[in-house]
């Protein structure tokens, strides 16, 4: 299939004394990418039940670059893997920039887990949101990989 990327806007507040991109701001900037990806384009799939949970259950980066502060939106793309009953891997590729030239700044991966929260406990996939999936798979080796 493909992957989904999409560009997220720096802010000043987003560095830290070193004048470049804050290492966990660089988590906060993956996070409002996947919102991107699961809530909006997934409501819009009518993949909308993580809207009632999903949380991320393991959270892995590996910090490539740095990111200067130009002014300029961060590339981000991101991709489905491993898809399985109750969870399913996220791989990330975060760019310096806002091309897909500009120098890969960091990988990772998170998985992630539809959850119940009137029950309190994970739950299974819905076929919604299996099929929203594999819309965005791609078994390309993200983080520890070569993309």
């Amino acid at each position: 299939m493909s992957r989904f990327q999409v560009r997220i806007p720096l802010r000043w507040a987003d560095l830290d004394a070193f004048r470049h991109v804050n290492h966990a701001r660089t988590v906060t900037l993956l996070e409002e990418a996947r919102v991107e990806l699961v809530y909006r384009l997934g409501v819009q799939h009518k993949a909308d039940a993580w809207s009632d949970g999903l949380l991320v259950a393991n959270l892995h980066v590996d910090y490539r670059a740095q990111i200067p502060y130009r002014g300029q939106s961060v590339l981000v793309s991101i991709w489905a893997h491993e898809v399985r009953a109750a969870s399913f891997l996220l791989d990330y590729e975060l760019r310096s920039g806002p091309s897909p030239d500009d120098p890969v700044a960091a990988t990772a991966r998170t998985q992630m887990v539809p959850f119940d929260l009137d029950a309190n406990r994970p739950r299974r996939l819905t076929a919604a949101e299996r099929e929203f999936l594999a819309r965005w798979a791609d078994e390309t080796p993200g983080i520890g990989g070569t993309a």
